[in-house]
């Protein structure tokens, strides 16, 4: 069965509708993942393995983070290759991917596994749980190049139109996770009792072997995008490629970094009005990162759609799909935050105790903030329309712009009048003026104009509703329009 989609034709509202599906499917299945093991952990091995878990996670969060917007620049430079029906210049993409991708989680790995205590202890680890947080933190560093080379095939796959492969193969690592978890933290069967190691050990067998098996399904099945014995020379890598890949992919990761920050000061002013707050916005918390998902898997599905499409200059479709992702991202984070609101009690106290105290601050906060994803989703689905083009630090400084210059100082000022309500009004009050700016951006920016590569000799297409401006030193330059 054909898994990759031509994404440059056909009605554009049920192709991305198919192809956003599964990105927002695996989504859910890591989530979801992360849910179970932390279950395991905790309920079994108790509240120092948890907090173990908890502090060498956060490190694994950054790891990934740190090459995220690199996966992506990889997606849209693929993308664009295959709607331009390059293939020689999309397997020139990945294997110049391919050889960073190893060679910066090995030198990650070897680094981290030697470092894994000092690192722990720069953090403050409580001293009760850093044995356990370093028993666990050496397994997840030697896991770190399978999860990097599985992101990037992932990558990849996404921006040649296949996501249902990617998905299925996710399904595979989460259920081995899942599976592997219990019998090797209480040594089940033959299996070794390695307490909390043991769930690294899990997560580790299961990327490998996840990982293995997408690779020899893409050689039995001769993928487009497979890269035969005669081919090897493209793994030596192109600069102008790598280049690409860091001075575009850079800003992309350093969106995570911001977003992660922001957060932190957030929680930090929810503190100061004690535990009842605190734990209320902990379990809005909860319900938020499953409805900001469609979204996050909107947006990408967007970006892979507008890079194959700038590829094929096709501009007219660039501009459906930013129109279609808009609505979808209505009608899919409004299906989510309806029920959200009318079985706020029942929805929230699961993430709550019985008879908690905090519920009815949990219900309050949530009726003020949970609308903001329904604004903010549109700014993911048009930074990712723009980004396709190679406009990487617009979105970028849009989003500083809202989070650093609009919801922190709104929180923080308003406080002495407004009390924890200034906390809560900053979700929505921040998320219209990232909206606004993106759409703004969107209109009369110059991120048509935009690319990922230096253009080659031939004259480069600029779209039917840009003015046809004379050539420029500059004009190729996305990240300073």
């Amino acid at each position: 069965m054909k898994t990759s989609r031509d994404l440059t034709q056909g009605p554009i509202g049920p192709t991305l509708l198919a192809f956003l599906l599964p990105i927002l499917a695996g989504g859910v299945l890591q989530s979801l993942n992360g849910s179970v093991n932390a279950v395991w952990v905790g309920r079994f091995l108790g509240e120092q393995a948890l907090t173990a878990t908890a502090n060498a996670n956060n490190i694994m969060f950054f790891l990934v983070g740190a090459v995220f917007g690199i996966g992506m620049a990889s997606t849209i430079l693929v993308g664009q290759s295959i709607g331009a029906k390059d293939m020689v210049q999309a397997k020139r993409v990945i294997g110049t991917s391919f050889t960073f991708f190893v060679a910066i989680s090995l030198t990650i790995a070897l680094v981290g596994m030697l470092l894994s205590h000092r690192i722990l202890v720069w953090m403050s680890t409580p001293a009760e749980a850093l044995p356990l947080a370093e028993a666990y933190l050496r397994i997840v560093f030697m896991a770190v190049p399978f999860i990097y080379v599985f992101a990037m095939l992932q990558a990849t796959l996404r921006g040649a139109g296949d996501t249902r492969t990617p998905f299925v193969f996710l399904l595979m690592g989460v259920g081995l996770d899942i599976a592997f978890n219990p019998l090797f933290i209480f040594g089940i069967g033959p299996f070794p009792e390695m307490g909390i190691a043991g769930s690294a050990t899990a997560m580790l067998i299961a990327n490998s072997v996840s990982l293995a098996a997408m690779i020899l399904w893409l050689r039995h099945k001769r993928h487009p995008l497979w890269i035969s014995r005669h081919e090897n020379r493209v793994y030596k890598p192109d600069w102008g490629i790598l280049r690409a890949l860091i001075v575009k992919g850079v800003p992309m990761g350093l969106q995570m970094i911001v977003i992660s920050l922001a957060m932190i000061m957030m929680i930090s002013m929810v503190n100061g009005y004690g535990v009842d707050t605190t734990s209320a916005y902990g379990a809005a918390m909860q319900l938020w990162a499953y409805i900001q998902m469609p979204a996050m898997a909107i947006g990408a599905a967007c970006s892979s759609m507008a890079a194959q499409n700038v590829g094929a200059k096709r501009w007219d479709r660039v501009s459906a799909a930013a129109r279609t992702g808009i609505l979808f991202n209505f009608l899919l984070t409004g299906v989510l935050i309806l029920p959200t609101i009318a079985f706020d009690r029942s929805t929230l106290s699961l993430f709550l105790p019985e008879g908690s105290a905090a519920l009815e601050h949990a219900r309050h906060l949530n009726h003020i903030a949970v609308w903001s994803f329904l604004f903010f989703g549109v700014t993911f689905v048009i930074s990712g329309v723009v980004r396709a083009t190679g406009a990487v630090l617009p979105p970028l400084l849009i989003l500083a712009m809202a989070l650093w210059g609009i919801r922190i100082p709104f929180a923080e000022f308003l406080q002495p009048s407004l009390g924890a309500d200034a906390i809560w009004w900053s979700f929505p009050v921040s998320s219209v003026c990232a909206m606004l700016m993106s759409l703004a951006y969107y209109k009369w920016g110059g991120w048509r104009k935009a690319r990922m590569l230096a253009p080659h000799a031939e004259e480069v297409a600029i779209p039917a509703e840009v003015p046809a401006q004379p050539p420029s030193p500059v004009a190729d330059q996305g990240t300073k329009v």
